[in-house]
């Protein structure tokens, strides 16, 4: 299984729109039943059901369709299972010295690459900048739904 875990600032230095832990919440949970307006490169995301504090969804992502089992770990942490055994994510809120962070970590499992393998690293290393890219692109979301006063 492929690892990657990133940080991000969410109100880095000179941000013009300051979210709070809250915002940022409500952000992750819109994601999590509409992923379409948050990540680039997903085609369809369909939630299948529902029940407490999770939600089954379908997701066609740069073409490869899984579903995923999501559980909400509120105010802090949204876990996303890929009920094929491929691996999951997560978006997690946290303070630092610096501020509020969120985080996206990784574990991903690729088909025909060996656990641990080179194979297994170069495929990860490729896809790691449309993962790191997410993080800023699901921010960029939230602070313009916020200005839109749609959050």
């Amino acid at each position: 299984m492929f690892t990657l875990s990133h940080a991000i600032a969410v109100n880095p230095e000179g941000a013009e729109i300051i979210l709070t832990q809250e915002e940022v919440w409500r952000g992750l949970e819109m994601k999590a039943e509409n992923a379409l307006p948050f990540v680039p490169g997903m085609a369809k995301c369909e939630v299948l059901e529902r029940g407490e504090g999770w939600l089954l969804r379908e997701v066609i992502f740069k073409g490869h369709q899984v579903q995923e089992k999501i559980l909400f770990r509120a105010p802090t942490q949204v876990h996303f299972e890929r009920m094929d055994g491929g691996g999951f994510i997560e978006n997690t809120i946290s303070t630092s010295d610096n501020g509020l962070l969120l985080t996206f970590t990784f574990g991903l499992v690729f088909p025909g690459c060996p656990e641990g393998s080179q194979a297994e690293r170069d495929h990860g290393e490729s896809m790691k900048g449309d993962y790191i890219g997410a993080v800023a692109a699901t921010l960029a979301k939230v602070r313009a739904m916020k200005l839109a006063g749609t959050l």
